[in-house]
């Protein structure tokens, strides 16, 4: 079958700045692929591409014509290259999903109960960076919210006062009522990191993200030796493309858990690469959007449906297609803490 590819960039606004450790986003760029054919009048699909500034190993002021390079290569090969396209993962995740929406001729990119609409998957409620009052403001929100899972941003705000934010949290629920995550983004010096982490076990919290910036593989290893706390792995994850440096990271550092964005690690084919390395190799695993639009994130969480089957009771780390004011309509929405497909 020959293809058409059309690609569509956008502007996405921020409904309220999100404020990371590499800075804080207002608006945020994307590129819309939509696929068609000659061979099959009306029928459309359609994909996101959506790199992350400063983070992404494609992004970069030469994206749009390297898109344009790898959508014509696929226009003439009728296939996915995905030896080319390793080192593009934002690329390829949005060529995959274009390619299977337009293969089932809908949004509809799996055949699962959630991608059916007939159960729905576990979030955590994530609380952005930002001053003490404004994310103390948002944790209770996501409390009375419901959510039994919560993931708190650090490293922005001194770390006192974010020591006082998780005393918050289980002064008013145990471990029991309410999972703490804490992602550091690669925060923390790391001759501080030790004695942070031991101060941040006594709040009984599930695990801590790459709380040391990425590509110091023998501190990173020495941490997770020696934490009280669990630690997952996420930038860490960022340009590692091939599958034998998959398994040879995890062998190496020996994380508790890696968090999986397809945009940022491989795309669909690199995400199950992860899961499947990463229990070869005993560690957990959980998948989380990357501020893609709803196009993305319905992808995402098809995918994380498609991966660990049916009734998915690992909280994972999805979006709720409110990040944007001027975001694309897609068949989600939220009730309490999970996210349901619209049928």
């Amino acid at each position: 079958m020959r293809y058409k590819v059309n690609i569509v960039p956008r502007t996405l606004h921020f409904r309220q700045p999100a404020g990371t450790s590499r800075g804080i986003y207002t608006t945020r760029d994307i590129w819309l692929l939509e696929i068609t054919s000659d061979d099959c009048p009306g029928r459309k699909g359609i994909g996101e591409c959506a790199p992350l500034p400063d983070l992404s190993c494609d992004a970069g002021p030469e994206y749009g014509r390297i898109l344009r390079d790898m959508c014509d290569s696929f226009e003439c090969d009728g296939k996915i290259d995905y030896a080319s396209m390793r080192p593009y993962p934002s690329m390829l995740f949005g060529l995959e999903t274009a390619l299977l929406s337009f293969e089932n001729g809908s949004d509809m990119l799996f055949d699962n109960p959630f991608s059916r609409g007939e159960e729905g998957i576990i979030i955590n409620g994530l609380v952005w960076m930002g001053a003490y009052d404004e994310m103390l403001k948002r944790i209770e929100e996501k409390l009375d919210a419901g959510f039994g899972c919560v993931k708190l941003k650090v490293g922005a705000i001194d770390f006192d006062s974010e020591i006082e934010l998780v005393k918050l949290i289980r002064g008013r629920f145990s471990r029991h009522e309410v999972e703490l995550r804490l992602d550091a983004n690669g925060g923390f010096d790391f001759n501080e990191a030790l004695y942070r982490l031991e101060l941040l076990s006594q709040y009984a919290v599930h695990s801590i993200e790459q709380p040391i910036k990425s590509r110091q593989w023998g501190n990173m290893a020495q941490l997770c030796r020696e934490s009280p706390l669990p630690i997952a792995l996420d930038e860490e994850l960022i340009g590692v493309n091939d599958p034998e440096m998959k398994s040879h990271l995890l062998n190496f550092i020996k994380p508790a858990y890696i968090v999986i964005k397809p945009s940022l690690h491989g795309g669909m084919r690199g995400t199950r690469e992860w899961i499947d390395a990463a229990r070869r190799h005993d560690v957990g695993t959980w998948i989380t959007s990357a501020l893609e639009s709803n196009v993305g994130l319905n992808a995402v969480a098809q995918l994380a449906a498609d991966v660990y089957g049916p009734n998915v009771r690992v909280p994972q780390g999805l979006g709720t297609g409110l990040l944007f004011e001027d975001n694309i309509p897609m068949p989600l929405e939220l009730r309490g803490q999970e996210l349901w497909t619209v049928r």
